[in-house]
């Protein structure tokens, strides 16, 4: 019981961070914390960062813009232009206070900001909504293909969304590996775990697409139009967060499973004792 009730923490853990990547024009705040959890070389006794609240994400990023879009959109209330402004500002504020919270910015912060500002851009200037159909389906894309891509290089992005120092005994697991020989086995683990990976994000972005063509309808630059931007913030949550997210998590299922058949480790073993 032991066992499973830390495996179900660690689940909790990274479903969390995960939770705050998706829908990308959600969240400028990822779950990459700059933890280099390589397992070539990840240094031991540095202290994890503090996790951001999960609700206090949600509120800023999906429930308050939502609730602007939808219910102060009207002349009587904010009107339509001011009331895009205030709802976006919610998430930009929230990732500019993560920044200076932190004092640290990376690319994928960057890139969630210039997201959300990129929505609130284009329906400002009443462009046509199939720009922010593109626009919600190339981001997690990015993520997708950068995952591959990074597969060539010296830090492949599953060290980052998924193989967390704070998490698992990344110095046990790197020693067994090579105690064992079985080094190479592991390098194909992570290929395939990198495949899945990016096949999440691949599926947040044609889900982002569609939710985006079949809710936005109204003429940009009209309460109805506002009303359809705040449906889709609302939905977002359900449509493409969670099932991106069981996507990822059977792949947690797949690395972990693998790491401990690899190391001989059991689970407890390689989840970090708190």
């Amino acid at each position: 019981m032991a066992v499973s009730h830390k495996y179900q923490s660690v689940i909790s853990t990274i479903a969390a961070q995960r939770l705050q990547c998706f829908p990308v024009y959600l969240s400028p705040c990822f779950c990459m914390q700059n933890q280099d959890s390589r397992i070539e070389n990840s240094p031991q006794g540095k202290a994890p960062e503090k996790q951001e609240s999960l609700l206090l994400n949600l509120a800023f990023n999906l429930l308050v813009p939502t609730l602007v879009l939808t219910k102060l959109s009207d002349s009587e209330f904010l009107g339509i232009k001011l009331a895009i402004v205030v709802a976006l500002s919610f998430p930009i504020g929230y990732g500019i206070h993560d920044f200076l919270t932190r004092g640290k910015l990376n690319f994928f912060s960057a890139l969630g900001v210039v997201s959300v500002a990129l929505t609130g851009g284009i329906s400002l200037l009443e462009l046509d909504a199939i720009y922010i159909a593109i626009k919600e389906a190339s981001i997690p894309a990015i993520f997708g293909a950068a995952t591959l891509i990074s597969l060539k290089t010296s830090q492949p992005l599953i060290h980052t969304f998924l193989l967390n120092d704070a998490i698992l005994e990344i110095q046990k697991i790197n020693t067994a590996l090579k105690d064992n020989g079985r080094k190479p086995e592991f390098d194909k683990l992570l290929i395939n775990a990198s495949w899945i990976l990016a096949g999440s994000f691949f599926l947040s972005s044609l889900l982002n697409y569609l939710l985006a063509v079949i809710i936005l309808t109204a003429d940009p630059g009209t309460v109805a139009f506002n009303e359809q931007l705040g449906k889709m913030t609302a939905l977002s949550f359900p449509v493409i967060a969670l099932p991106a997210m069981l996507v990822m998590m059977g792949n947690l299922f797949y690395l972990f499973r693998g790491i401990t058949k690899l190391t001989g480790m059991s689970l407890e073993e390689i989840i970090k004792q708190k």
